[in-house]
């Protein structure tokens, strides 16, 4: 034990360095989202997030949105913490079966108009637990999915790009 602890201090982190910032091209998107949200909505966009029985990859992306170098509340973009305040429902992972009824419920206290964005790949099909005995499936097989962020995580600048094009796209719907 002492040799192993002895050589994690000597060799350094073997982590990979942080990407560059590039602030300007953040802060454009982040305003446009903002500007857009003001256009459709007249306020920003309150967002629920659902963990429907993900691996909680997607989450820690999505809890990035609201880090220091994100720092989505100052473009408008905030989390809300009931369904009955929600614009956008944001559900990650399959649907479990566990999971799936407070999903509906989640969904049915929503007001209208509500958006719902699947996150990630197994909001899609279910990703690698499809078929599973505890798996229903994607999102899509138990609320309507109005938009779909690919990706195994997908990355907070996706995020952003996903809540830009649905809101973008929803403009004549509310």
């Amino acid at each position: 034990m002492r040799k192993t602890l002895l050589e994690s201090l000597t060799h350094g982190s073997l982590t990979e360095p942080a990407p560059a910032p590039d602030e300007a091209g953040l802060a454009e998107l982040a305003s446009k989202v903002d500007r857009v949200a003001q256009a459709k909505l007249g306020r920003s966009l309150a967002i629920r997030q659902i963990d429907a029985g993900s691996c909680n990859g997607c989450e820690l992306e999505i809890h990035a949105l609201s880090n220091a170098f994100y720092d989505i509340e100052r473009f408008g973009l905030r989390f809300v913490a009931s369904p009955r305040h929600a614009d956008v429902l944001l559900v990650t992972g399959p649907v479990t079966r566990n999971m799936r009824q407070a999903l509906e419920r989640t969904y049915n206290a929503t007001p209208d108009p509500k958006w719902v964005v699947a996150v990630g790949r197994c909001a899609l099909d279910g990703g690698i637990f499809a078929g599973s005995y505890a798996c229903v499936g994607g999102v899509s097989e138990v609320v309507p999915v109005d938009l779909h962020i690919n990706g195994c995580p997908p990355s907070p600048i996706d995020l952003l790009k996903g809540l830009l094009a649905l809101l973008e796209h929803v403009g004549g719907k509310g």
